[in-house]
């Protein structure tokens, strides 16, 4: 177990760790505990009821926050052509073919927070999969970044879009925002984000959906919200 600062010790006595909050009331003490001198990212931590290991039971999209999420991303492009210019004066921060997977692949670079790409590009792209996979910036069709409308996607990463997908313990961890944001902007981007993955529910999951639904601050304990009141 990693050692805990006083603050994170300090925090987990201003509540009670098993009480299941309300979700405006969870964000107030999730703020509470937001002690840190930077601004803390505040995420949300689904647990689902499904087996992520069966196709059909897969949970994954996107969505813009209504406030976004605090955080201005780069974005690289992979086009060619037409696509490429469009893509720049879109204002991406990097655009290009096989020169920018030879970087990535070769010098690993990882200047960029996201990555859309048409979908002539994807057979360059696929080679990096086993590079970009495990940091969660594989372009997909399903979270709109395997596209040909390269403006929309760059808008609405820039604007605010998070990815949500299930990891291999069948938990999804997504960004809601930062402590500056309030109660009131962390509350409206949760419930656009929890009414996305609801709407995202996959026909084979069986019984309870959320089994639990935390949210935190970066050096942050967790607080526990309802499942049950979330609609």
């Amino acid at each position: 177990m990693p050692k805990r600062g006083k603050n994170y010790k300090t925090a987990l006595e201003a509540y009670d760790k098993a009480e299941l909050f309300e979700i405006n009331d969870a964000m107030e003490v999730v703020l509470k505990t937001a002690k840190a001198k930077f601004d803390e990212t505040i995420e949300a931590h689904f647990r689902m009821g499904v087996d992520g290991r069966h196709a059909d039971q897969q949970i994954r999209g996107a969505i813009v926050l209504p406030h976004g999420t605090g955080k201005t991303k780069k974005v690289l492009v992979f086009a060619k052509g037409p696509k490429a210019t469009e893509a720049e004066e879109a204002g991406a921060d990097f655009v290009g073919a096989e020169e920018m997977a030879q970087k990535i692949q070769k010098e690993g670079w990882f200047e960029f927070d996201a990555v859309i790409a048409t979908p002539d590009m994807m057979g360059v792209v696929g080679r990096l999969g086993k590079i970009l996979g495990p940091k969660g910036l594989m372009p997909n069709p399903k979270s709109g970044t395997v596209t040909m409308d390269v403006a929309k996607a760059i808008q609405e990463t820039k604007a605010g879009k998070v990815e949500y997908r299930l990891d291999k313990t069948n938990i999804i961890h997504t960004p809601i925002g930062k402590a500056s944001f309030g109660a009131e902007k962390l509350t409206e981007n949760f419930n656009a984000l929890a009414a996305a993955i609801i709407k995202a529910k996959p026909a084979a999951a069986k019984g309870q959906y959320m089994k639990s639904v935390t949210v935190a601050a970066t050096m942050g304990p967790g607080v526990k919200i309802n499942p049950t009141k979330i609609v």
